[in-house]
């Protein structure tokens, strides 16, 4: 769908965009046959798609992948699609709001995510399919750079934090792409890029310990200047943790900006059967 259809077809249909559903589509052919690629799809596949928008990256997925599910919260682009898409016997289309939908339903261990994710919920949405009990098997997504920076960075840049470890606890950084502002209608004011994820092949923490570690991962963040042996001990025990630390030979003056994934869980680890008062 080139830029000059996109703009016709909002045009015919009477539809503004919003930009607190943050509604920007992508629609440089070289770049939505980039994302599709990335996913590696076959027949076989099964493939979740979170705000399909007017359907370009849609249009890719169907003709590679077996089965799409998108989730689309815009009434006015679910119609468009419905007309766009008629006949499609492999793709279900639902009107709803996807961070809900996804809360309240499991069993992705079979599917894909490939998505333009909109910007407003695009952290939500991968933190949730990240903690869910079945995650996705691979995640092919296009965010705000930031958040695409956060989500593939280590232990000392300045973009590691929560979000990075909430993912990568799930997921394996496979590589990513940048996509400039002017490939989208209409052109944000930040660049995006694509990213691509590998779920884990083993879970490095039970689905049990999954929580304690979230709520560590937090509190460690929750002020990156302070000391993070400080800010545990609003929670866990002095001596529990002076015990963790020494045994992961952690300097009681780290900051969480500088602990690795690994450490994070082998402190989980120690910490977990000890309940926060």
């Amino acid at each position: 769908m080139k830029l000059s259809e996109m703009k016709q077809s909002l045009a015919e249909g009477g539809i503004q965009l919003t930009k607190s559903l943050g509604q920007n589509f992508l629609h440089d052919g070289n770049q939505l046959r980039r994302i599709a690629a990335a996913a590696e799809l076959g027949q076989r596949d099964k493939v979740l798609e979170v705000g399909p928008g007017l359907g370009p990256l849609t249009e890719l997925l169907l003709e590679q992948a077996g089965e799409v599910l998108a989730i689309e919260t815009d009434r006015r682009l679910v119609e468009f699609l419905q007309r766009r898409f008629v006949g499609a016997r492999h793709l279900t289309l639902l009107h709803t709001d996807a961070l809900d939908y996804l809360r309240r339903h499991g069993g992705w261990g079979d599917w894909k995510l490939v998505s333009n994710l909109p910007y407003s919920v695009a952290s939500p949405i991968l933190v949730e399919l990240a903690q869910a009990a079945e995650s996705p098997r691979q995640i092919v997504a296009t965010l705000q750079l930031e958040v695409a920076q956060r989500l593939m960075a280590r232990a000392g840049d300045k973009d590691y934090g929560v979000l990075t470890l909430l993912l990568q606890l799930r997921y394996l950084p496979q590589g990513s792409f940048r996509i400039p502002a002017s490939c989208f209608h209409p052109a944000p004011a930040v660049d995006s890029a694509c990213i691509t994820l590998a779920r884990r092949q083993d879970r490095l923490l039970e689905p049990a310990a999954a929580a304690v570690f979230s709520a560590i991962v937090k509190r460690a963040f929750s002020q990156r200047r302070k000391m993070m042996f400080k800010l545990l001990r609003q929670d866990w025990p002095g001596p529990k943790l002076a015990e963790a630390f020494d045994a992961l030979a952690l300097p009681r003056q780290a900051r969480a900006e500088t602990v690795t994934l690994e450490q994070f869980v082998r402190l989980t680890q120690w910490l977990a059967h000890t309940s926060p008062p």
